[in-house]
């Protein structure tokens, strides 16, 4: 915490979705004055950890962009950071790109996998597959793209559009 500190306190937190809620309360309790970022459809689930200030957010550095994901009915954001090395896309459970060694219950289950994919139990649940398709080639599409990191699994640093892509063919 105090390597965090020594860079600021902590202005923003996101609550990426309705399933990585929980430790928010805590967060918000050690900085009080952090302002609780959701999706607008995770806001419901996030508000029984910790009251939610905001379901958009306008970080006033336009280097730095919060994502409502389409096709997820709003229930995931992502983040899109550009630095002088690229754009990196954040986000939470759209992408794994967790090993086959990482279990034979996440292989079953569907988070884990021989390379980066839409994790089973979040393919099952698409209403809206055509508009996630259409986010994943529109983030294929980023310029500068040059990582995706993602709550389970390893970054992905190379190929990074072709795998956004491929991924966008799972869905059709």
């Amino acid at each position: 915490m105090k390597e965090i500190e020594a860079t600021g306190r902590p202005a923003y937190l996101i609550v990426p979705g309705d399933r990585h809620r929980m430790d928010s309360k805590v967060w918000k309790e050690r900085y009080p004055d952090m302002k609780i970022v959701a999706p607008a459809g995770a806001q419901k689930a996030a508000d029984k950890a910790v009251q939610v200030d905001a379901t958009e957010v306008d970080f006033a550095d336009a280097s730095v962009r919060f994502v409502t994901i389409k096709g997820m009915s709003g229930h995931e954001a992502a983040l899109l950071v550009g630095r002088s090395t690229g754009t990196t896309l954040i986000v939470n459970d759209v992408i794994g790109n967790m090993p086959n060694e990482s279990g034979f219950v996440l292989r079953i289950m569907g988070f884990a996998g021989d390379e980066p994919h839409i994790p089973l139990p979040i393919k099952m649940g698409l209403k809206e597959k055509e508009l996630l398709r259409d986010q994943l080639l529109t983030w294929a599409d980023e310029p500068d793209l040059r990582r995706i990191i993602m709550s389970h699994g390893e970054p992905i640093e190379v190929n990074v559009a072709g795998n956004l892509r491929d991924l966008a063919k799972t869905l059709t």
